[in-house]
């Protein structure tokens, strides 16, 4: 692993301060904007990017935020909060998730618009990032409840989407179903104010304009990026053993994809416990049993662990797949594992990555490694916009092309600027924003 000197690193720290400082940004090592963005900064400081780019790069666009009264089930309103944050679009349209969370916040879902922006820069996407999000638990409301709640949401920002500048899609928290109910109240609302609503949103059903591969996309390019990084590692997959924090869509298809290629997990957590078996737990087997238990608490075929037994547990590769700022310092020294790959957004502390580095623990970035959903979406969005249907077997292709080149990007942004993966990965896509910059200029 090679990592910047400590004259270098400490002037990197400064500029970036600095430009946290300009865009009036929280001088706070704890927020999750402030520690994203500064990780940007810090890869723009030792390319020695442009200080406007960095300005710009910084701060979002847009940040829109709504409320909006929804009727209940029992005849009582509730009012619930919404957001979307357009980062940039100087690559395309934005793109990005809709997050159905009770804790979502300004803070994170501009983190994810950012992140966004980054991903499809560095996966080579005509997209720029954006996110949004309702400040719900979908697991509190009834379906007639939460497709009130979804439409009314989508009625909110109408104005503020469509199919040539903002495409949403589904995040933590949201599916198929809710898209088709974006998808169709968003159409509703076109027509009548003259509009061809297009392909205003991606991860929509099969039957509705869905893409074949969307559902396992962002799993699916966490595998391809083991795939393509772990022999230079000293890996093989086919002989890897590894545990996975987070089992809804993201960590159960990295977990099912990843044991298709030979790979053993052994040990599994989310949000109601931590579970482990040595000699292998099936994938499939556990997936079915989350989709009907709601949880991996209580499965039979696995022990019981506490979490400082999960992390403890010997893996060749460790996916945290669940949600931001979970490997923080605690959970960087109790890790045993060889690689880090973030199949979750911005999973990894600052604090906790150096901790990481420092035992020579590799980090396998989620700009990278999370990017398949993006990918897939904009296939899913090209089909839409061509009348065209793809079969699977195209879907899988193309996405490994993506991903395939997106890892080599980063390999060789690591040895062009002598630094960690995450940072070679930011970097990797800063050029790419620069070149698209220095082409079209600033208005005016």
């Amino acid at each position: 692993m090679t990592t910047m000197t400590a004259p270098k690193a400490h002037a990197a720290e400064q500029s970036s301060n600095g430009i946290l400082h300009d865009v009036g940004l929280p001088d706070d090592p704890n927020n999750l904007y402030t520690q994203t963005v500064g990780s940007m900064l810090h890869a723009a400081e030792i390319m020695d990017l442009p200080r406007y780019l960095r300005l710009i790069l910084a701060q979002p666009k847009n940040e829109i935020m709504v409320h909006f009264p929804v009727k209940m089930d029992s005849g009582k309103y509730e009012l619930f909060k919404g957001y979307r944050v357009q980062h940039n679009n100087a690559l395309g349209p934005y793109k990005g998730g809709l997050r159905f969370h009770h804790d979502v916040h300004l803070d994170d879902v501009k983190s994810l618009a950012f992140l966004m922006t980054m991903k499809c820069s560095l996966v080579g996407v005509p997209y720029g990032g954006g996110k949004g999000g309702i400040k719900v638990d979908p697991r509190k409301h009834s379906a007639t409840e939460m497709e009130r709640i979804v439409r009314r949401f989508t009625a909110a920002i109408a104005h503020q989407i469509g199919p040539d500048y903002d495409i949403p899609a589904p995040d933590v928290g949201s599916n198929s179903q809710h898209m088709a109910w974006i998808a169709d109240t968003y159409t509703f609302l076109s027509e009548i104010g003259g509009h061809n609503p297009g392909a205003v949103i991606t991860g929509k059903p099969i039957e509705y304009g869905g893409s074949l591969g969307r559902e396992k996309a962002t799993g699916q390019g966490v595998v391809d990026t083991l795939v393509e990084m772990l022999p230079e590692l000293k890996l093989k997959p086919e002989t890897s053993t590894f545990s996975v924090l987070g089992f809804g869509n993201v960590g159960s298809w990295s977990g099912k994809i990843f044991q298709d290629k030979g790979a053993k997990m052994t040990a599994v957590a989310d949000h109601t416990g931590f579970i482990r078996n040595d000699k292998g737990i099936d994938a499939n087997d556990l997936a079915a049993y989350v989709h009907q238990k709601g949880g991996v608490a209580g499965y039979s075929k696995a022990t019981t662990i506490s979490k400082e037994e999960f992390y403890k547990t010997q893996v060749d590769v460790f996916i945290p797949a669940a949600l931001e700022q979970m490997i923080q310092e605690p959970e960087a020294n109790m890790l045993n594992c060889k690689v880090v790959a973030e199949g979750a957004n911005a999973p990894t502390t600052p604090a906790g990555e150096r901790i990481l580095q420092k035992r020579g623990i590799e980090v396998l970035p989620a700009i990278l490694c999370n990017a398949g959903g993006v990918t897939v979406s904009y296939f899913e969005w090209v089909q839409n916009k061509t009348f065209q249907t793809w079969e699977l077997e195209r879907v899988d292709r193309e996405l490994n092309k993506h991903m395939v080149k997106a890892a080599g990007r980063t390999r060789d942004a690591r040895r062009k600027y002598n630094c960690d993966l995450r940072t070679a990965a930011y970097a990797a896509a800063l050029e790419r924003l620069q070149k698209a910059y220095e082409a079209r200029g600033i208005f005016p």
